[in-house]
């Protein structure tokens, strides 16, 4: 384990967060957001799988000038990000972070998560999503820290019929990956149930984040080839792999006979974790019935709810090639060739939800998305290599 900031300083007022996978795309942008909040200490555990360590080090360059003219020395002092280098499948990892700090909540990100890799390596997934999870939750409660956020996915949902995709949709994964979501927020909902008066959760269902900071300074930088659709487009569009791009069926029940999906700018997203973050301590958060396990699973009687964030409005694939297009001049050629399994036609959220709970917007549009993506990959066109 290796610690890169000072554990312990004098200015001891806001909340120490942890966020678990802090490095990775979607971490780096939950730090971000954490520390213009200006209301949280901020420290990372990464085992760097599907991640770099320089995202750590751009997240407080960004943070720091942000910050207003009349940021305090206390304000800049909190840009800084405790990283520790450890893996949550250990739980021995996990222990040396809560020895050394006073958690007080968790944003838990850290999961291996291509949904086509799942099928082909079911008990590595179980391992990092499932074992990782219990050992986290366990840790947690020894050190009397019970405030969770916890990164679940639109996959639980499999392929509903009602669209947009309410909360209240039945779980059916139809991945691995899917599976390994569903079954970590039901083990998050019965440890809620189990301790109400300590324990308080919320999950956040992804749909599709894309985009980056705008500045270009982080962004999205996938292990091997990307496995979703605009990293891929951007880095056909810099050179980075090869101009390779198959577009998977085109006779759907859509507008365009494309796959609709929900993208959703990823600072948007990000945002939507400090709306659940907040969310915790609010009286009113739970006031009323999770509605994600009505239908399913009973009422909670513990204080957990799930959300999902996104946009509220699909895309066809055909779209997205068009949209980047504009924001990067590249002119992309596509073969149509035949549908691929488990893909389904549209899966598009119902955001009103967490809008009307949580306070959560996500304001930005598809062109700002991709124009931000561009400017990333454009001027890291090998990533954070």
């Amino acid at each position: 384990m290796k610690r890169t900031h000072p554990v312990h300083h004098p200015l001891a007022r806001r909340c120490l967060c942890l966020v678990t996978g802090g490095a990775g795309y979607i971490g780096s942008h939950v730090l971000l957001c954490c520390l213009l909040t200006r209301k949280y200490k901020v420290l990372t555990i990464d085992n760097f799988h599907n991640s770099f360590p320089p995202a750590i080090e751009r997240v407080s360059r960004i943070a720091l000038s942000e910050l207003p003219k009349d940021a305090s020395e206390e304000d800049k002092l909190y840009t800084n990000v405790t990283l520790y280098k450890g893996d949550i499948t250990s739980k021995a990892d996990i222990e040396k972070v809560f020895e050394k700090e006073k958690v007080w909540g968790v944003i838990h990100i850290a999961a291996h998560k291509a949904v086509g890799e799942s099928g082909e390596k079911p008990i590595q997934y179980y391992q990092n999503n499932i074992t990782a999870t219990i050992n986290l939750l366990d840790v947690m409660d020894r050190h009397a820290c019970h405030h969770l956020v916890y990164s679940s996915s639109a996959t639980v949902y499999g392929a509903p019929t009602t669209i947009p995709i309410p909360e209240t949709t039945p779980f059916a994964p139809e991945s691995v990956y899917g599976r390994t979501k569903m079954m970590a927020e039901l083990i998050i909902k019965d440890l809620c149930d189990s301790k109400p008066e300590k324990w308080r959760a919320i999950s956040l269902r992804y749909f599709n984040p894309a985009g980056a900071h705008p500045s270009g300074l982080i962004g999205e930088d996938p292990v091997g080839k990307p496995g979703n659709l605009l990293p891929l487009l951007a880095q056909m569009a810099v050179g980075k792999i090869p101009h390779d791009l198959k577009v998977n069926g085109n006779d759907y029940p859509t507008r365009d006979g494309c796959c609709i999906r929900d993208y959703i700018h990823v600072m948007d997203l990000a945002g939507g974790h400090i709306n659940a973050l907040d969310g915790l301590t609010k009286d009113s958060t739970w006031s009323t019935p999770c509605a994600g396990f009505k239908s399913a699973f009973g009422t909670s009687g513990g204080k957990y709810k799930a959300y999902n964030l996104g946009k509220g409005r699909g895309q066809s694939v055909f779209e997205m090639i068009e949209a980047m297009r504009k924001a990067t001049g590249f002119d992309f050629k596509y073969e149509i060739i035949g549908r691929r399994a488990g893909d389904v036609p549209d899966l598009t959220a119902d955001p009103a939800l967490a809008k009307k709970e949580l306070g959560f917007n996500a304001p930005r549009e598809l062109d700002e998305m991709c124009r931000d993506l561009w400017n990333w990959q454009s001027k890291n066109p090998k990533g954070y290599a």
